[in-house]
């Protein structure tokens, strides 16, 4: 299409004033894109920071739902629970995550009790829960098994939700594991339990802070190099996304975020289904570091980079940076 020349066009009267920009503005976040990843502890009245996460901290399970009613205070429609489980319950088969009363299930009821109206989304994988560190289960080799592990993790959602999940959310990348949890949980009639799939989980160096939050970065032997996603491929991430959506996924995430948000355009555009990013543990702690130095200020940086997921597509993110980003959207 031909466009008219200069001075005819002047793309600054778009920009002229904060009036015209808001009307004008092509993509737009607020509080509702957001899911607010916790991290839960074992004890009582605890809240344990993480060095690493500057600003982000484990809350015991009786603090749970106090973060709950923040989250409902500012508008946030979801939280996403992960465990740090105690080192003595982590074992080979990862036989806690598969307990009903375990760290995960007690946080989501103690959510429910306290802020029904949050939505809870429950990791499914096993690596908080195993001593090797890994995602699954793993052969005398070290090597992680695909279908044994899509077992577990099957029983794994079906005690998450019946514990109260509304969404299960499956970060392990075994082949055709969300097609057995689907199945799994139509039978046991929790038919209104949606699975939001890491379809698109990359191999990443961006992870480190995260396996410290859950207590698994020194426990990991070797890399997961042989389950998650190469980070050279993109294709390969829409021939994942197309397989979830096939096995019964009702959206799908791509992960990490910001060094891929050419994978959630792709995505967004091939399939139009709900696509999530998650900024991740690394995104965070790049982000602090960066305002700690005076590289830029902290606000606008939160900002600018949570708008780059809409541009790209994305219906929401899951960052660390949620309550912060909410209050200053609020005003």
């Amino acid at each position: 299409m031909s466009q008219p020349n200069f001075p005819a066009m002047r793309m600054r009267r778009g920009r002229a004033s904060p009036w015209i920009r808001a009307m004008l503005a092509e993509a737009r976040l607020h509080p509702s894109d957001l899911i607010w990843p916790l991290f839960v502890c074992a004890g009582s009245g605890c809240e344990e920071p993480i060095a690493s996460l500057p600003g982000v901290s484990r809350w015991s399970v009786d603090r749970i739902g106090a973060k709950a009613k923040e989250a409902a205070a500012l508008g946030i429609p979801c939280l996403a629970l992960f465990p740090n489980t105690p080192s003595d319950l982590r074992t080979d088969d990862a036989r806690e995550a598969l307990n009903p009363d375990n760290l995960m299930c007690r946080a989501i009821k103690a959510i429910k009790d306290s802020c029904p109206e949050i939505g809870v989304l429950t990791d499914v994988a096993l690596d908080p829960y195993t001593a090797h560190g890994h995602d699954g289960l793993v052969d005398a080799s070290g090597y992680v098994l695909n279908d044994e592990t899509s077992e577990v993790l099957t029983h794994q959602a079906l005690v998450q939700a019946a514990a109260g999940a509304d969404i299960v959310a499956p970060s392990d990348m075994m082949d055709g594991r969300i097609g057995t949890i689907r199945a799994a949980l139509e039978r046991e009639g929790h038919v209104n339990v949606a699975i939001m799939a890491y379809a698109a989980k990359y191999a990443s160096a961006f992870y480190g802070p995260f396996r410290d939050a859950v207590g698994s970065r020194g426990l990991l032997k070797g890399d997961k190099k042989t389950y998650q996603m190469d980070p050279a491929n993109g294709q390969e991430a829409l021939r994942e996304v197309a397989l979830d959506l096939a096995e019964g996924a009702d959206m799908v995430m791509v992960k990490p975020g910001l060094p891929y948000l050419d994978v959630v355009a792709r995505v967004r555009d091939r399939f139009g289904v709900p696509t999530f990013a998650y900024q991740v543990s690394g995104e965070y702690a790049m982000i602090e570091a960066a305002a700690a130095a005076g590289a830029g200020e902290r606000d606008a940086l939160i900002l600018e980079t949570l708008m780059s997921f809409k541009r790209a597509g994305a219906s929401g993110v899951l960052t660390y940076h949620a309550p912060d980003a909410a209050r200053l959207m609020n005003g």
